[in-house]
């Protein structure tokens, strides 16, 4: 096996599961992240379809279920708080409750899916790659902080805005498909005292949310407004929150509050609602998973489901092909080119108000998945 020492570029969901997968078919994965460790925060995300299969063969099915958030129920209230109307039967993060998905916070899966990873393998945190130079028999790969190394492949796992895509591929303006809304998530104190509970407050092209998180121990606050595509630093948070106190400047209810404990948050998040759209996910000897490829925007609510699916199936293909990098990635998209196809058009669906529960579900299934023997 010629293949075997593959460079992960990024420690989320699908980076920890592809790096799970490849050693267990005997790879030597080593994984690189920005970040001094796991990052923490996130939304409720949601595990469906063929997506709880790869979950279930890694073992993870019965702790990911046990990690469930548990929502009751979501409201929407006035600029008052009073109550406008309440379901027990669906919520905006996770939609029906009554049904097989699995509605997990970011950060407890991607923990558990470390925790799955993390023996055997070589984790690189506090770093990232700034160069990759390409031949015949491998990738010499320079980092900010590490010594230049080389490696049989690179995959880039590292989300919407991928170092690896754009060292590979070129700038990130000629994938990403602007969806005309931005989101911010942090974490902020349960001070609702909202118990599995979700309430919410629209006004014009906005929406203010709350939602408990771990047990009601502490609370997420989702912020969401439609506006023409910005011009902002992604990794400048100050500038972020700065566009947020001014649009929510005048928005009524617990908004205040919350834009309070949004300057002061550890886990501050916000970007853009895109899709990530592309001719090829491989060049040569450097691929992509997950929103680095084919980011299907949290509107779906299929990000996580695809990024499972990709590093499983990604995974298998390089397991079934151990001396032919090419012939695997070619695999790899042919398996799941319709999936993400479906799954992308979801979002869209679901941006003018036309999806339902049913065009979720066949999107969440829209693949046969693979056995791989390799994967054991």
């Amino acid at each position: 096996m010629r293949n075997r020492n593959v460079l992960i570029s990024g420690a989320s969901v699908a980076g920890l599961t592809l790096a799970h997968w490849l050693q267990r078919a005997g790879f030597r994965p080593t994984i690189v992240e920005r970040a001094p460790g796991l990052r923490r925060g996130g939304q409720a995300i949601d595990i469906r379809g063929v997506a709880l299969q790869v979950v279930e063969r890694m073992w993870l099915l019965d702790k990911v279920r046990a990690a469930t958030t548990d929502m009751r129920g979501m409201s929407f209230v006035d600029g008052r708080g009073e109550e406008l109307s309440r379901s027990t039967e669906a919520t905006l993060t996770g939609g029906l409750i009554d049904n097989d998905d699995v509605e997990i916070m970011r950060d407890d899966l991607t923990t558990l899916l470390f925790d799955a990873s993390r023996y055997g393998n070589e984790y690189l945190f506090g770093d990232v790659i700034t160069s990759l130079t390409q031949d015949d028999e491998g990738v010499e790969v320079h980092f900010q902080h590490e010594r230049p190394r080389r490696f049989d492949l690179v995959i880039g796992a590292d989300g919407l805005h991928s170092g690896v895509r754009r060292l590979a591929f070129g700038p990130e303006s000629e994938f990403l498909h602007f969806l005309d809304s931005y989101l911010a998530i942090f974490s902020v104190d349960n001070f609702l005292g909202l118990d599995h509970w979700q309430m919410y407050h629209t006004v014009d092209d906005a929406l203010v949310g709350v939602y408990s998180a771990r047990h009601n121990t502490e609370a997420r606050a989702m912020l969401l407004f439609r506006s023409a595509q910005l011009d902002f630093d992604h990794r400048d948070p100050e500038q972020q929150k700065n566009i947020l106190a001014e649009r929510f400047a005048d928005v009524g209810w617990e908004t205040p509050r919350l834009l309070a404990s949004m300057w002061d948050a550890p886990d501050f998040y916000f970007d853009s609602m895109s899709q990530v759209h592309m001719e090829n996910w491989s060049t040569g000897r450097v691929g992509l998973v997950g929103d680095a490829g084919y980011c299907p925007s949290p509107r779906s609510g299929q990000g996580t489901s695809i990024a499972l699916v990709g590093a499983y199936v990604l995974a298998g293909e390089l397991a079934d092909h151990p001396d032919d990098h090419r012939a695997a990635f070619a695999r790899y998209e042919q398996v799941m080119r319709e999936y993400v196809r479906e799954n992308q058009q979801l979002a869209l669906h679901r941006a003018d108000g036309n999806s339902s529960s049913s065009e979720l579900t066949h999107a969440a299934n829209a693949i046969a998945l693979p056995d791989y023997a390799h994967h054991g």
